[in-house]
């Protein structure tokens, strides 16, 4: 075994240029993990209990936490001393275009989030939210637009995004800057130093890759269900779909092509597989939305767009600091109830997914200065959420106000409101196309997400370094993956996997706050040293 400046990897065998201890020990918990919460009877009550405790005694935590992510990233875009320092040496140029470096962070921190939530959140939030609490707007009118999306726009806006920038940045700064591994504990080994580091970052590595690989099964589980009611809409299969829900069956093979295409996709390597798809995907979106842009509620999306935005901006500093805790009057419980089930419980599973998205983020951003890169990793994706939420969100409900869909999106499940939508906006023979497209797009957005996660995990075992044998640690953690996911549909354990990623995500929560405070400090240590 050799050691790096923070990290130790064998140096021969299976495991060659990888810290076994770390490798062992993550397939060991995943797996213990998932026979548990397949076989045990009150595993996922278990675990909802505990996950109700940490939001509902931590939430105030979590919403200091997050806001001080994002405004620490906006001002850093902002302050001309930091703005123009530069993720590698002075010369160090970006390794992909912008299209593509944004296409794979887009991809990887939501993608297929807004095939779900695009119709989902926004009209979850016309009939509640705050502003109806509080008696400002009635339940499903039309005054009640503009509130409904200030509050989407704040758990898919600057906030969680910055809650990925934070970690993306600190771990670009340290590996590009410092020269240091690319692994969750080098801004521990900057500050702590390396003795210190090693007694933590082992801990500090295992705990990300379980977050990467259990969000990110999470994530797949419930995409491919709407992927499932895509497949049944296109081919009529009657094996797809049974008593309105997918069958096991589909779900299961659903899963194998997307391990299998992930799989592909991660061997051949981030510039090859990842990229095209990554590109293919953005394409795919743009085009999705230009089409509802034509066809949809066009005006009414580009009305909700700023006036949902100007309600957002306007809000978001009282949004992103109060905490409803007055449980004394019914208006108190209410709010404090919906903060609970919405704000809080969004930004712990932002925060669960910092791990894998963050250390992505850093990995394709070698060569961006600091402003670039808030840009990239904040602002550009909050605006294209926004057009998604607006456009294709907005179409749905104009549907439903005008009266031409009556209920039918409203009623529709959750994964199947964006092909009901589908149905009430187009007429045979459009309705297959565009079902066509959005499955394609779904499926490209479930892929770029497997297989990004993939090369997260093998980056941290590996310390950061790149091996030239990588090819069947790939392959044994893509596999790793499937079972998992496959394992928790059959056996319907994936509500409890949910709640181990919410929980998980407190404990980290502090060490990317410790992250955040290391990257300050190198910061102002390089600045005073003339680097």
């Amino acid at each position: 075994m050799v050691d790096s400046p923070v990290t130790q990897v064998e140096t021969s065998g299976f495991y060659r240029g990888y810290n076994r201890g770390i490798a062992v020990s993550v397939k060991l918990i995943i797996i213990l993990l998932v026979l548990w919460a397949a076989t045990a009877k009150d595993a996922s009550e278990a675990l909802l209990a505990v996950q109700a405790f940490t939001i509902e005694h931590f939430g105030a935590w979590y919403i200091g936490a997050t806001a001080v992510f994002m405004a620490l990233c906006l001002m850093m875009a902002l302050y001309p001393k930091t703005a123009h320092q530069r993720l590698g040496t002075p010369t160090t140029k970006p390794e992909f275009s912008r299209f593509a470096w944004f296409s794979m962070m887009f991809g990887a921190g939501i993608g297929v989030g807004m095939l779900t939530y695009s119709t989902a959140e926004p009209l979850y939030h016309f009939g509640n939210n705050p502003d109806v609490i509080m008696g400002h707007a009635d339940a499903f009118s039309p005054e009640n637009v503009p509130y409904a999306y200030k509050w989407t726009l704040l758990h898919y806006g600057l906030t969680p995004w910055g809650c990925y920038a934070v970690v993306g940045l600190s771990l670009a700064y340290f590996s590009y800057r410092r020269g240091m591994p690319l692994t969750i504990r080098s801004p521990f080994s900057a500050v702590l130093g390396a003795r210190a580091a090693k007694l933590t970052g082992a801990f500090v590595d295992t705990a990300a890759i379980l977050a990467t690989l259990i969000g990110i099964a999470v994530t797949i589980g419930y995409g491919v269900t709407q992927l499932a009611f895509g497949a049944h809409r296109i081919t009529g299969w009657e094996w797809v779909i049974a008593n309105q829900q997918p069958t096991t069956l589909a779900l299961a093979v659903a899963v194998g092509v997307i391990i299998l295409a992930s799989m592909l996709s991660a061997l051949s390597g981030l510039g090859r597989g990842i990229k095209w798809l990554s590109n293919l995907n953005m394409t795919l979106s743009w085009l999705l939305l230009l089409v509802f842009l034509v066809f949809g509620a066009t005006l009414f999306a580009g009305e909700i767009f700023l006036e949902g935005l100007y309600q957002y901006l306007a809000a978001l500093p009282s949004m992103s600091l109060t905490v409803w805790s007055d449980s004394t009057s019914a208006e108190g419980v209410a709010l404090g109830n919906w903060q609970s089930s919405w704000t809080i419980f969004y930004w712990a599973w932002w925060i669960a997914f910092t791990p894998f998205v963050g250390l992505f983020l850093a990995r394709v951003s070698r060569g961006r200065t600091i402003r670039e890169y808030v840009v990239g990793a904040i602002i550009l994706p909050s605006l294209m959420c926004f057009a998604w939420f607006c456009i294709i969100g907005g179409t749905a409900l104009d549907l439903e106000l005008s009266g031409l869909a009556q209920g039918s999106i409203l009623e529709a499940d959750l994964s199947a409101q964006l092909f009901a939508t589908l149905d009430a906006l187009f007429q045979q023979p459009w309705v297959f196309p565009m079902a066509c497209l959005c499955v394609v797009l779904l499926l490209t957005y479930l892929i770029t997400s497997a297989d990004s996660a993939v090369l997260v995990v093998n980056t941290i075992v590996s310390g950061g370094v790149e091996q030239d044998h990588a090819s069947q640690h790939i392959v044994l953690w893509s596999l790793l993956l499937g079972l998992v996911i496959i394992t928790l549909l059959i056996a319907g354990g994936l509500d409890a996997l949910r709640s181990v990623m919410i929980i998980g995500a407190l404990p980290f929560s502090v060490v990317m706050f410790f992250m955040m405070l290391s990257l300050l400090v190198a910061m102002r240590r390089d600045h005073q040293d003339g680097l």
